[in-house]
């Protein structure tokens, strides 16, 4: 009974902000559309329909927040101006009381808050639609934050799961555009990333991968996650001081080189991408601050690791020649690349691709980032691989998602950065590490336990095949009884020369490698 009552109520949310006008023309069934035009006789919309959609998933509550601000990042399935309306889309949810906080804390630790903390605030200090978190002391002096989950979400968030699934398959069968738009993958992968979310467990275990990927390069700070604390329900993590990086003044007048952290932010963003596959996917300015802490002036702080991206060698290296062949404008290479990945049809012409592809991009170099809109170029690469039925990839969403956010940082501070110079000589340096004799070195020094242990038993595989498939020819059986003879001696011969060979394109790649 609650499923209908919770339908019927979106219906009326439906009809009250005009979203029947936005997919009205896609529905196959004329009496869908009569009966929703009777339904609304005398009705006035003045607003914009991307507004009204963002204006009813606000109405609606907070799960259907977290699905239009997923949805916003699918530019190749959404119109511009709907998409750009989603982006708009903020937690705006009122925190629930304190006091239910340290319910939750003592029920998940099985211990009164007393014998946990010295202090902890009751007021939160950040309220979202998945959680919120407070500021403690614990009993030996440490300075914690605690994230808490908010109470009863998952049987709210299993239950418009549901409904979701439920009005995607509908929506399926009367969408003449439902093909393209694929709403039961849009639903299934929000279920997904809303599930991870829930888990904080799993967001602890991000922070800690990301603070171990980061701690070399001096740019940006993870909080160390507490694991005597952490549970599914509840964490509790290093207190991280800093400026939020949305108050610029503030950065200023405390002397942070703001041209120098627009930068940094680049570098972090494709050294999280492109070298190690493993990058921070929700960095918009609510979850970054900047220290300014003497011991790590002008370092960045990274927030909130519920949603993180992850990348294959393959991805990566894909990646990296696409952003390269892009900076270098060598828009055939692009084209070449999409053939051969299987995006497009094989019998796509190359010399048509690359020029709508020049058509995109061409336009927006040798300018400053103030000049260029990201979400303008992704969305009209976006219409033309309609045009050309690329297949938008699933794991490259979340990088879309967090290019923007780049751009967005970006802007705010320092309008001038010039993104493709910034990034184009990281990339030529990461391919060249790939591809190059330090590369090659890297590799051969990491699977060179695989390759001693698999080596010795090379000439019992040869032999193994060799006797299934020998029968009475005399020469075969006399090369098996050699192969008999000598096993153990091949062995030996081929792990020394694997050995010798590494050793010397090591010593190759020292003396050849620039630095």
């Amino acid at each position: 009974m609650g499923h209908f009552f919770r339908l019927v109520y979106i219906g009326f949310t439906v009809l009250r902000f005009g979203l029947d006008e936005v997919a009205l023309s896609g529905f196959r069934q004329r009496w869908v559309r009569a009966m929703v035009r009777v339904a609304t006789v005398g009705r006035q919309l003045q607003a914009p329909r991307g507004e009204r959609l963002r204006r009813a998933l606000e109405k609606l509550g907070p799960i259907f927040v977290k699905f239009g601000q997923v949805l916003s990042t699918r530019r190749d399935l959404l119109p511009r101006d709907v998409a750009d309306e989603l982006a708009l889309l903020q937690d705006r949810v009122p925190p629930f009381p304190g006091e239910q906080a340290v319910v939750l804390i003592e029920r998940a630790f099985g211990r009164r808050i007393e014998q946990i903390f010295r202090s902890f605030d009751t007021e939160p200090v950040a309220s979202a639609s998945i959680a919120q978190v407070h500021f403690g002391v614990l009993l030996d002096g440490r300075e914690v934050a605690v994230k808490v989950l908010r109470p009863g979400m998952l049987q709210v968030i299993e239950h418009d799961l549901q409904l979701m699934h439920t009005l995607a398959r509908l929506v399926e069968r009367v969408w003449a555009d439902a093909k393209r738009l694929k709403p039961r993958e849009v639903v299934a992968e929000f279920d997904t990333y809303l599930h991870d979310e829930l888990d904080l467990v799993r967001e602890a275990a991000n922070a800690a991968q990301l603070r171990r990927n980061m701690q070399g390069l001096g740019l940006v700070m993870v909080p160390e996650m507490l694991w005597d604390l952490c549970t599914p329900t509840v964490l509790v993590m290093e207190r991280m001081n800093g400026v939020p990086i949305s108050q610029v003044p503030r950065l200023r007048e405390a002397g942070v080189d703001i041209r120098k952290l627009a930068r940094d932010g680049v570098t972090i963003f494709f050294t999280q991408v492109f070298r190690d596959g493993f990058f921070h996917a929700d960095m918009h300015p609510g979850n970054i601050q900047v220290s300014v802490d003497p011991k790590t002036f002008g370092r960045y702080i990274a927030l909130d690791f519920g949603i993180i991206g992850t990348l294959t060698e393959w991805d990566k290296d894909y990646l990296a020649q696409n952003f390269l062949a892009f900076f270098r404008r060598d828009y055939k290479r692009v084209a070449e690349l999409h053939i051969e990945s299987g995006w497009v049809p094989p019998g796509t012409r190359v010399d048509a691709l690359e020029n709508a592809i020049r058509a995109v991009c061409e336009p927006h170099f040798d300018r400053p980032l103030k000049d260029i809109s990201l979400g303008q170029v992704l969305m009209r690469l976006f219409q033309t691989s309609r045009r050309f039925n690329v297949e938008i990839q699933p794991q490259l969403v979340l990088l879309q998602k967090t290019l923007l956010n780049i751009e967005g940082l970006g802007r705010q501070l320092d309008p001038e950065l010039d993104l493709w110079s910034t990034a184009k000589p990281f990339l030529e340096q990461w391919m060249n590490q790939q591809i190059g004799w330090a590369g090659l070195t890297e590799r051969l020094k990491n699977e060179a336990p695989r390759y001693a242990q698999l080596l010795p038993e090379l000439p019992r595989l040869i032999h193994a095949a060799l006797v299934r498939q020998q029968g009475s020819d005399p020469a075969q059986l006399a090369l098996v009884a050699e192969l008999r003879r000598s096993n153990r001696l091949l062995g030996v011969i081929a792990v020394g020369a694997m050995l010798l060979v590494a050793a010397v394109l090591g010593v190759m790649g020292y003396l050849h490698w620039p630095r």
